[in-house]
This record gives C-alpha cells, sequence and structure tokens, in this order.
C-alpha cells in the first residue's frame, strides 16, 4: 500500500507533484469579496495539485516517500505536520532508513523542519 493510501486514503492524484506551482484563482470565479490581488497559499498548506490543504506539507511529504524507491510504505510510521514542521511518529527498522526519510523530507518546499521525538529505531 502507498503512503498515500495508508495515511490519507488517496490514491495519488493526476498530475500530483511534490512541489506543485500554487494554483491561480480564475478570474470571476470568487464567492465572496476578496481583494484585487490573489493571495499567494503558504507552501506549508500546498496540497498535491498545488490548491490549498490544511495537510499539504504532509501529503507532500508521503507523495515523496512514494516516489522514493528506497522508502517501501512502513505501515509502523505516520507523517503529519504543524505549520511548516513535518512530524514522524512511529517505528522504523534502522537508523539509515530514518536518515533517509528525514532528507527526503527536508527536500519538500514549504517543510522548515523534521521532528523525529517520537520515532523509535528498531
Amino acid at each position: 500500500m502507498s503512503w498515500l493510501k495508508r495515511l490519507f486514503g488517496l490514491e495519488k492524484p493526476q498530475n500530483a507533484q511534490v512541489n506543485p506551482t500554487p494554483q491561480q484563482v480564475p478570474p470571476g470565479s470568487t464567492t465572496s469579496a476578496a481583494p484585487a490581488t490573489t493571495e499567494s497559499i503558504p507552501p506549508e498548506r500546498l496540497g498535491l495539485n498545488g490548491e490549498y490543504d490544511q495537510s499539504g506539507l504532509a501529503k507532500r511529504v508521503a507523495l515523496a516517500f512514494d516516489q522514493d524507491s528506497q522508502l517501501g510504505d512502513i505501515d509502523t510510521l505516520w507523517v503529519a505536520q504543524t505549520s511548516g514542521t513535518v512530524v514522524l511518529k512511529g517505528n522504523v527498522p534502522d537508523q539509515e532508513t530514518l536518515n533517509k526519510m528525514v532528507a527526503v523530507a527536508r527536500s519538500v518546499n514549504g517543510a522548515t523542519g523534521v521532528n523525529t521525538d517520537e520515532v523509535t529505531v528498531g
């Protein structure tokens, strides 16, 4: 099972990207009075296709884990986020795997840090 499927119940969306370009709101499609300039989406809230997503960073990290051939789905580890910090929780088989996961998570746009305080190795 993929990281996205296990953690978020999602199949990989078509055109999903780890570091997508934020979507622009089409002119005339606003439902409320909005400023003339489009507000940008914070990098940690950017979804898989450039849309606003409260868990966008965690989902994009899960996608990055799915795309890395060295990181199979470790069903004892979970990915969450607190603002721009990626939070890893659970168990990993070895320190090398954890180091790889931290490096991949840090490479995702919007990740300001990776918290592994709740990860057990071994």
